[in-house]
């Protein structure tokens, strides 16, 4: 079997996927923490990897945006010893560091640490060059950013992830707002990358300000999944579900068909793609039994 292993954590209003490649190379995305489905505010999805899933390193770490909800587990970072950080190089320190809150700051001040201690460039060709998918298993791996590098939202300096394996893709898009998903979409290799996934992350956690007809169009997902808190008056699943096309959710010994999952309602979500024992194509969705019932592959 050969297969891309994901985990889309409940993160109540936060975001943490945990990708693992065919070639047993780690990665994750974004440092949300808590758990609904667990009661858990505490939840650490990094300690959790190491605890439960004996991962006792990530090959690596991308961090859409430094906005709390996507950093909050960031004091465990050294834990994991990442061999590559990637993250949006347009937002200084120094902004960043403007107006954050007291009980915030310890957290602020250790992404500014580790952002100024990853410099190093990844050598081209390398294990960690992400553009050489032999080297992670067969898995196509392309990371997007707006062109505005001045934006003042930062939301707007989202980094995009497409995942792309045996014919299945998923895409990732952090908090992307309309105005810079429409300057994406001017990039034809973009709009290339994306086109007809089949697992889509919502931007912006499904909030109407991330919701972009147009993009969802184009991404054409089979299954949506928005990673929030609690329904809010300014969220836009019902969008997402009726923008795509449906695939079969397992429970146990129970699935259905759905076109929109939420992290809040159906706590952790499992999506696994690629071959299967026979060489068969498969793409495999299930959300948590119970909490984290899912501890190990």
């Amino acid at each position: 079997m050969s297969q891309v292993q994901m985990v889309f954590w409940d993160v109540q209003h936060g975001h943490a996927t945990y990708i693992r490649t065919p070639n047993d190379r780690h990665i994750v995305i974004d440092l949300g923490t808590g758990d609904y489905s667990g009661r858990d505010e505490a939840f650490s999805p990094l300690t959790h990897l190491r605890t439960r899933y004996n991962v006792s390193r990530l090959d690596y770490v991308v961090i859409t945006h430094p906005h709390r909800d996507h950093i909050d587990d960031i004091l465990n970072f050294d834990m994991m010893s990442p061999k590559v950080l990637h993250r949006p190089k347009s937002i200084p320190n120094s902004k960043l560091m403007e107006n954050v809150r007291q009980q915030d700051y310890a957290k602020f001040a250790k992404y500014c640490e580790i952002n100024d201690r990853y410099v190093w460039p990844i050598e081209e060709g390398s294990l960690n060059d992400t553009n050489v998918p032999h080297h992670w298993g067969g898995v196509d791996i392309r990371f997007f950013q707006p062109p505005d590098k001045e934006a003042t939202n930062i939301n707007d300096h989202s980094i995009v992830t497409v995942i792309d394996f045996e014919g299945y893709k998923a895409v990732i898009p952090g908090d992307n707002e309309k105005a810079s998903l429409e300057q994406l979409m001017q990039n034809p290799n973009f709009i290339e990358a994306v086109k007809d996934a089949d697992v889509l992350l919502a931007p912006h956690h499904g909030r109407d300000s991330g919701y972009l007809a147009a993009f969802v169009r184009l991404v054409n997902p089979r299954i949506s999944i928005v990673s929030d808190g609690r329904f809010c008056e300014t969220s836009a699943n019902q969008c997402y579900s009726a923008m795509s096309r449906g695939t079969t959710v397992h429970t146990g010994t129970y699935s259905e068909e759905r076109k929109c999952l939420t992290t809040n309602s159906d706590g952790e979500i499992y999506v696994n793609f690629g071959r299967d024992q026979y060489n068969n194509r498969f793409l495999h969705i299930k959300k948590a039994e119970e909490a984290r019932a899912q501890t190990s592959y």
